[in-house]
């Protein structure tokens, strides 16, 4: 990969730092949202934000640790530790505040949470791929 497009890929200015951590912050809000309705929880503001905040809270986590803001749309760098700690850290927290860990949930969350937290980033490369591509012609 050309040196000029890893940059774009990877070195952001505060807004899209801003932007990556808001659509992380969505992709979970819509989980958290997904699995409410679909266990017939309701869609309250105050029961999405009490299923989300584990999920949340793990996610920041895993932005402090990857060091996200240099490279947010990194799927490798960023994205994986945020998807991982998202899971790891989310489920932590659940537990410690009673709330259900089952073993399906588990494998629902992980796989959901990728491809909310991963999805958007691999669309992204793919996007800045193809436009930096099609500019050298």
């Amino acid at each position: 990969m050309p040196s000029a497009q890893r940059n774009s890929l990877t070195q952001k200015p505060a807004a899209s730092v801003l932007f990556s951590l808001v659509l992380d912050a969505v992709g979970i809000f819509v989980f958290c949202t997904i699995g409410r309705r679909s266990h017939d929880e309701g869609i309250t503001l105050l029961g999405v934000w009490q299923t989300a905040w584990p999920f949340l809270t793990g996610a920041g986590i895993g932005w402090l640790l990857s060091r996200g803001w240099t490279r947010p749309a990194s799927v490798a760098h960023t994205g994986i530790a945020v998807w991982v700690c998202t899971v790891l850290f989310g489920m932590i927290l659940r537990r410690l505040s009673n709330q259900g860990v089952a073993f399906s949930f588990v494998i629902v969350a992980s796989l959901v949470t990728a491809l909310f937290l991963l999805g958007w980033r691999v669309i992204a490369k793919r996007l800045i791929r193809t436009s930096h591509g099609s500019s050298k012609k």
